[in-house]
């Protein structure tokens, strides 16, 4: 017989490759269900049609190991039951150092914004656009091939000078002649080869 390592933990038991008629007959299920309940009365099963594997829940891993040592590949309805102990994942103590951690419930907030905005938050008005009139009044002023001076220079700075591009007419534009673009010339084939 096998060693039993009890510990506090091992209370659930997963149950693989269940006869699928434990999962559409009562009646079959009350049989499955009894095989277990003799060990435990306060037994609860969770039933996983899709996967055919049953979990169950024992009151004490006493009672847990008795059903798993004895029914461990026992006949039930024609098939072998397969009794497996549920593993326990330990949060924090088994996480290994080597992989970066998942970012803290506070910091969250910053990489996915929530749906709706945070408790005190609202929205705040758009303010009126200011309109600097100076500043249209000194734009308006500024005539073609003029130099205006925005800054004085110093001996460590440079000034800021602005010259306004002349701004070219009809007339310029028919007294010039327009630029043809040439057509590249296309490559020669390769050689033909005659026999």
């Amino acid at each position: 017989m096998p060693s039993i390592n009890m510990k506090l933990e091992m209370v659930t038991i997963i149950a693989c490759e269940v006869d699928i008629e434990v999962f559409t007959s009562d009646k079959m299920q009350e049989r499955f269900e009894a095989l277990f309940r003799i060990y435990d009365e306060h037994t609860t099963f969770q039933m996983f049609k899709s996967f055919r594997r049953v979990r169950i829940n024992f009151g004490t891993p006493e009672a847990a190991a008795r059903a798993r040592i004895e029914l461990h590949e026992s006949e039930f309805n024609g098939t072998k039951l397969k009794l497996y102990f549920a593993q326990i994942q330990n949060g924090d103590e088994d996480i290994d150092k080597a992989y970066l951690a998942p970012p803290q419930p506070v910091k969250q907030f910053l990489i996915s914004p929530p749906a709706s905005p945070p408790v005190g938050w609202s929205q705040r008005e758009d303010a009126t656009p200011v309109i600097n009139y100076d500043l249209l009044c000194a734009v308006a002023k500024l005539g073609p091939g003029e130099k205006y001076e925005l800054h004085a220079g110093t001996e460590s700075t440079p000034s800021v000078v602005v010259h306004v591009c002349e701004s070219e007419t009809e007339e310029d534009e028919a007294a010039r002649p327009k630029q043809q673009i040439v057509q590249t010339r296309r490559p020669d084939g390769p050689p033909k080869v005659l026999n």
